[in-house]
């Protein structure tokens, strides 16, 4: 996925977790844009302005993986990136359920999330 022209949403809880993955992506040449919560995404994103997504698993409100799921019952297809700081195993079970997407485990260096866009960004 090419950086210029690209939105990516971010949707993380933690508020320093947040904006570091917005600077992070700001200083790679993407557009993002940055919630804190799902619901939050939801009533916001909804001009169909995202390239990518990139959201936590375990979110206070929905999980990311239930995000996907609206979003696709809502005949919305953004590719996607899962991220993770519990490794147990509910927590797998539900990246499971997304299917074919990635999902980092926190913390992650910045080559792993670049090649995790581009993988999604390719589909």
């Amino acid at each position: 996925m090419s950086a210029s022209r690209a939105t990516i949403a971010v949707v993380e809880d933690d508020a320093g977790v947040r904006a570091a993955l917005q600077q992070l992506l700001r200083s790679a040449g993407f557009a993002a844009v940055a919630f804190a919560a799902a619901e939050e995404f939801l009533s916001e994103a909804r001009d169909g302005g995202v390239d990518l997504l990139i959201a936590d698993v375990n979110l206070p409100d929905m999980t990311g993986v239930a995000l996907l799921a609206t979003l696709a019952e809502r005949g919305a297809r953004v590719p996607a990136v899962l991220m993770t700081g519990r490794d147990d195993p509910a927590t797998r079970d539900l990246v499971r359920q997304a299917g074919d997407v990635p999902c980092l485990h926190k913390p992650f260096s910045d080559r792993e999330l670049f090649d995790a866009i581009e993988r999604v960004g390719r589909r």
